[in-house]
């Protein structure tokens, strides 16, 4: 959401600029497809594709990209050494669409006050980019918002709109080739953010399904050896915490945000559950028997918590469907979050 309403508010201002979207990826880039970043005439930059050494050469093809004013495909592969130096395990490869985009245009703030407006509304809508054909090729490039009503806002066909609209999940972005031509298409409809609070056998379970069903995944956990990209390659972000008491710390949360206790014991469900009752966040639930649920409840009364607070939190975590193995109680705590965020959007 920052990433539009800056390049719609650039664009108001008079002030051309070249945007970076990772579309795809391989190995252990640290950043997912769709990432974005802003490059000024001025160099500076807005967002991030992964710092370091991918940054500075996507900043170099960009004063190239504002000399011809059109949009470069750029495949970048990284070795061992590049890649430590954006926090990579070993060497991966992503490619980037290096687009330039014109002030003078009308056409693009529009676009671009439009996507703000689907995300703001809460509007199923997809923005589709058309891609070069070849790697490093300055090509004119198309990109326009496709509705759910089956309206478009930029130049494209109807027929085109819907073939590509129909592939658009509410998932990740995803290459769809349509008419000998290949589209990056991402969702825009925001579905929320699950934080997964513990990297155990449920989470890892959990973290797939959230992700299925067009929610935007994070993990935390304080161990390292458990969170990790290589457990969760489905979760958008992985955090390792230097302990729960922080659990919360940097994080924005709102009406959108889904909190889920999963941690590896009632000690720490507690630690993170007394700074979940101070925050914004939409969903509360923590996993549980209704015993552990009340002992849980009694430690943090006598903290000074009061009985109406807790009314807000979904515990025993889940909908009551008998489920008793680790895959059977991640289907019913998303089943659960499912139904919470279908009541919010009715």
């Amino acid at each position: 959401m920052g990433i539009f309403n800056s390049i719609a508010g650039l664009l108001a201002g008079g002030e051309s600029l070249v945007l970076a979207t990772i579309v795809s990826r391989s190995g252990s880039a640290p950043r997912a497809v769709g990432s974005r970043m802003v490059v000024l005439q001025n160099a500076a930059i807005v967002g991030t594709i992964g710092g370091g050494i991918l940054e500075a050469r996507v900043q170099q093809l960009a004063k190239e990209v504002f000399g011809h004013g059109q949009s470069v495909l750029k495949k970048y592969v990284l070795n061992a050494q590049d890649a430590s130096q954006i926090g990579m395990v070993c060497g991966g490869a992503v490619q980037v669409l290096v687009q330039f985009i014109d002030a003078s245009r009308p056409s693009n703030l529009e676009l671009y006050r439009e996507i703000v407006a689907a995300i703001e509304g809460r509007k199923r809508a997809s923005l589709i980019s058309e891609l070069p054909a070849g790697d490093g090729v300055p090509e004119p490039t198309r990109q326009f918002l496709a509705r759910s009503d089956g309206s478009a806002v930029g130049e494209q066909d109807h027929q085109t709109v819907q073939a590509l609209s129909s592939q658009a999940g509410v998932g990740q972005p995803e290459l769809v080739s349509c008419q000998g031509k290949q589209y990056l298409v991402e969702s825009l409809c925001q579905e929320g953010t699950v934080y997964i609070f513990g990297a155990g056998h449920i989470s890892q379970q959990l973290a797939p399904l959230t992700n299925l069903v067009g929610f935007r995944t994070v993990v935390l956990d304080d161990r390292q050896e458990f969170a990790n990209p290589e457990r969760f390659p489905t979760a958008e972000e992985v955090i390792v915490l230097d302990s729960f008491e922080q659990a919360l710390a940097g994080l924005e949360m709102h009406a959108d945000s889904y909190l889920v206790l999963v941690t590896r014991g009632h000690a720490h469900d507690n630690i993170v559950l007394r700074q979940a009752l101070g925050s914004k966040a939409g969903y509360i639930g923590m996993i549980g028997s209704r015993r552990k649920r009340d002992a849980v409840y009694a430690a943090l009364e006598r903290e000074g918590f009061s009985r109406l607070e807790f009314a807000r939190v979904f515990s025993p975590i889940g909908l009551a469907i008998g489920a008793e193995t680790p895959e059977e109680i991640a289907v019913s705590i998303v089943a659960e979050l499912i139904q919470v965020r279908a009541e919010k959007n009715r």
